[in-house]
């Protein structure tokens, strides 16, 4: 087998190798052009770039979909390990802080940082205690079912937090919700109903007693026996 027919061989054993991925491939720069879903990724390779298919575009690069292919650009910012577009970052490499799409060391004035982020200072709103939990309730009633609910609430605590009060508050909730136990059996009446329906009685039982010394015309002695209480009155008059 002579010689150029082994060239010929090894270039196409080294042209199948690259160009696994690819729906057209150069001996020279590998992929130029890759299947519909994946991004063609160029390195520089001396005076030459190199092309691959990839699923993903590697850090410091993003994903730009086009009509006709789908490229892996380079992020603007050499500080930034993934980008959304060239200029906005989504985040930043070991060291930075993100703040507003870019890549910082030091986070700006108005705000803090929290792991890797820098957020406005005063975005959310300290809070204070919890209040007690509130009566067991369901449909409106404090009994009749076997479970209700109950809630608890805070509201704006003391400012002034330090950094790391700031971090551990990041979305607290206003309001907790949880479920109770309630009694499923509702009494008659309790003992202030039952206070309430005697009095009731007694102040009628009076008026018509009342009633019936006036049309008897006793109504000075009914007034002056019934300054007593009632068991007195009920006995002597």
């Amino acid at each position: 087998m002579g010689s150029g027919a082994v060239q010929k061989q090894s270039a196409h054993r080294e042209t199948s190798h690259d160009c696994r991925s690819c729906l057209e491939c150069s001996r020279d720069n590998g992929c130029v052009r890759c299947p519909e879903r994946l991004f063609l990724f160029l390195q520089r390779d001396g005076m030459s770039h190199h092309g691959t298919c990839l699923h993903a575009c590697p850090p410091g690069h993003f994903g730009q979909r086009g009509k006709d292919i789908n490229r892996c650009m380079r992020c603007r910012s050499l500080d930034c390990e993934h980008c959304f577009d060239r200029e906005f970052c989504t985040k930043c490499k070991p060291g930075f802080k993100m703040s507003s799409g870019k890549c910082v060391t030091h986070c700006p004035a108005g705000t803090y940082a929290h792991q890797t982020d820098c957020l406005e200072d005063g975005l959310l709103a300290p809070l204070g205690e919890w209040s007690e939990w509130s009566a067991c309730l369901r449909e409106g009633v404090t009994c009749g079912f076997r479970w209700g609910k109950q809630t608890r609430t805070r509201i704006g605590g003391p400012s002034g937090r330090t950094p790391e009060e700031k971090a551990v508050s990041l979305c607290p909730s206003h309001s907790e919700t949880q479920r109770c136990r309630m009694k499923k059996k509702c009494p008659i009446d309790d003992e202030e109903g039952h206070g309430s329906h005697l009095q009731s009685t007694l102040s009628l039982l009076w008026f018509s007693l009342l009633l019936a010394a006036n049309f008897q015309g006793l109504t000075d002695d009914f007034v002056a026996c019934s300054t007593g209480d009632l068991v007195t009155f009920l006995t002597d008059c």
